[in-house]
């Protein structure tokens, strides 16, 4: 029974030492020291006078945490489509417009001839997830679709799309950058 907790005890320490820096594991290899000896620099960085690096990258101001909790009275009729109600999720406030984050409830019945025109967002990406219920959608080079409770889908910018049908009881949660961009409705 020693000899097990002397075996042990060896292994802690050689853990220990091993993750502290003591062990003899703990050296740098001498191609890290090398190169941080050498204090490599790449060749546009050398080139670049310092004031054009710092003026060339226009600073984003910083983000703030959003927190939203659910609240019935934050489904607004305010957004993109009339047949919809939108709960904006403060991510554009708190980015300072770099996405946009809300929850859709798309209101039943659904009436084809309102929603199905075909359309693109003017957007750098844009994500749908479903939370309840299904919408049916067309998206050009996919075709027709099911999108159910727990289904996500991308939709690459400027690609033309449609909804087709959905759910009375449908809610989507959607992420877009950025938070503000233009809709192009087209002529089918």
């Amino acid at each position: 029974m020693a000899k097990k907790t002397a075996s042990r005890s060896a292994a802690k320490t050689a853990v220990k030492k091993k993750w502290t820096g003591l062990g003899a594991g703990a050296k740098k290899s001498s191609a890290r020291k090398t190169i941080k000896s050498k204090g490599r620099v790449s060749a546009a960085k050398k080139s670049a006078p310092k004031t054009a690096t710092k003026t060339a990258v226009k600073a984003r101001p910083k983000q703030r945490v959003a927190i939203s909790h659910h609240r019935e009275e934050d489904f607004k009729a305010d957004g993109l489509r009339a047949y919809a109600k939108y709960r904006d999720l403060g991510i554009a406030a708190a980015s300072h417009g770099l996405a946009q984050a809300h929850v859709i409830r798309l209101q039943g019945p659904c009436n084809p001839d309102e929603v199905s025109k075909l359309h693109f967002h003017d957007v750098e990406f844009q994500m749908v997830y479903v939370l309840k219920g299904w919408v049916k959608t067309y998206m050009e080079g996919e075709g027709e679709t099911l999108m159910q409770e727990g289904s996500a889908w991308t939709q690459p910018p400027r690609i033309r799309h449609m909804i087709l049908d959905y759910s009375d009881d449908v809610e989507l949660l959607e992420v877009i950058l950025p938070a503000e961009f233009k809709t192009v409705e087209l002529k089918a």
